[in-house]
């Protein structure tokens, strides 16, 4: 046989070579995960962008007819002169938050609260440029995360303050909790957890929870049941405290989720591309009839009433539904 048509086999070395460049199953789902957060980021940068230029188009058109509305400073802080009944987020709104009697909903800029449902509302300086993607209680206080870090409220939610330190965590897009249990979503860190209300934290997934964002949504009898907003999915489930997770279903997108705490198998969630209820904890969805734009939701307390919060420009119009979500009114 000649040497030209005499097949040699790899040599041991080389085929170990091979081997070693051959990423593992954990590389493979890390690179998954990352890809996922880094498109999640890209979409989330893109409709920003498409928010912040409609809300600039507003602003000028308004300016030529002689009524000021909203300047945004070359320091990138925000202003507002908006009325009471308009409360101002700047170019997002993420979230809308029950806590006892007070109603919050928080964007890229600012956060504002009402205490009589809607009707007036009210700056929280405390929370400007915070970006309060979610929200969480704990026995003792209230925990808002957003693109700067951790905040933190041992007063109800009058004032917040920055946390610091061991407890401090960077860039949480989505945080939840119950008792003294909290759940945080990053895409610098995975999925962290505490069990000190939120004093110390460590790492449950690394891979998990870099795509998650908004309000964690946590069984206050079983702690170790989770339901998250995925904005590289759907919405996201997890029996064991986050080690594990597996699709729930829900709109496409999601970036926010809300159960009603009387019967947490009623669930709304809202997507990039609409939004979703179920009745049965999530084996089966339908289409969610809720106000145009709505990009958040959430429940009092009671569960008598479910809020819906759209963006208009740079503030926020809220809505409440005393019907399961059957039909809508203003707040104001």
């Amino acid at each position: 046989m000649s040497s030209t048509s005499r097949k040699t086999k790899p040599s041991v070395a080389a085929a170990k070579t091979t081997a070693a460049a051959r990423p593992t199953k954990a590389e493979r789902r890390r690179a998954r995960a990352a890809e996922q957060a880094a498109a999640a980021r890209r979409a989330e940068q893109r409709a920003r962008r498409l928010r912040w230029g409609g809300a600039v188009l507003a602003v000028a058109v308004v300016a030529v007819g002689g009524v000021f509305v909203s300047t945004r400073s070359d320091s990138g802080g925000s202003t507002s002169t908006g009325s009471a009944t308009e409360p101002f987020v700047g170019g997002d709104l993420h979230t809308v938050s029950v806590l006892g009697n007070r109603l919050f909903v928080g964007g890229h800029a600012a956060v504002a609260v009402s205490g009589n449902g809607g009707k007036t509302w009210k700056d929280v300086p405390s929370l400007r440029d915070a970006d309060a993607m979610g929200w969480a209680t704990t026995k003792d206080a209230v925990l808002v995360g957003g693109h700067p870090g951790l905040y933190r409220s041992t007063n109800g939610g009058a004032t917040f303050t920055k946390v610091t330190g061991k407890g401090a965590v960077g860039d949480v897009h989505g945080i939840g909790g119950s008792g003294d249990t909290v759940y945080i979503a990053s895409p610098e860190s995975g999925l962290l957890a505490s069990t000190d209300g939120g004093t110390t934290w460590k790492t449950v997934n690394a891979e998990a929870g870099r795509s998650f964002m908004g309000s964690i949504l946590v069984d206050p009898k079983n702690p170790q049941r989770l339901i998250a907003p995925d904005m590289a999915g759907a919405l996201k489930t997890s029996t064991d405290g986050g080690r594990t997770w597996k699709d729930l279903g829900g709109p496409t997108g999601a970036m926010a989720a809300a159960w009603n705490p009387k019967n947490i198998n009623q669930i709304y969630a809202v997507g990039m591309n609409g939004a979703e209820q179920s009745a049965d904890g999530g084996k089966t969805w339908k289409e969610a009839d809720l106000p145009k734009g709505t990009s958040a939701v959430g429940y009092d307390a009671t569960g008598s009433a479910l809020y819906a919060g759209a963006l208009d420009g740079q503030t926020a119009r809220t809505y409440r539904s005393t019907d399961g979500g059957t039909t809508w009114k203003a707040t104001s």
